[in-house]
């Protein structure tokens, strides 16, 4: 006799390593290998603002958008989309599961102003 469908529950601990199900030859591993983004906050510190809502760290749209142009993804809502679903990305981009993807706008927003902002500053 086959009894009722049991509904599945959710776990309160996982023991799940985003490391661990991302291959060893993908591509985005080559590229973490030698490439190292953690300067770039001290860099861009002078373009944040100190009121309003915090920023999106820089280093994050940074690994965000290698990953749009190595993979091919030109649209930045499907950009997030993508990263939200694709565990290869999230390892990338040096997210957990539960860490929040930046909103599409926020890439709209920061590449129409860094032209403006270059102008400002007189900078190359």
């Amino acid at each position: 006799m086959m009894g009722p469908r049991q509904e599945a529950q959710s776990a309160l601990f996982y023991d799940f390593l985003i490391e661990d199900h991302v291959p060893g030859d993908h591509v985005l591993r080559a590229i973490d290998g030698v490439i190292d983004l953690s300067s770039v906050r001290t860099h861009l510190t002078e373009f944040s603002s100190s009121t309003g809502r915090p920023s999106i760290d820089p280093e994050l749209m940074m690994r965000m958008l290698l990953v749009g142009y190595v993979m091919g993804i030109r649209s930045e809502r499907h950009l997030c989309e993508e990263v939200h679903l694709n565990l290869a990305y999230r390892w990338f981009c040096k997210m957990d599961l539960s860490d929040p993807i930046p909103d599409h706008p926020t890439f709209s927003k920061n590449r129409h102003a860094l032209p403006d902002r270059r102008l400002q500053r007189n900078l190359p």
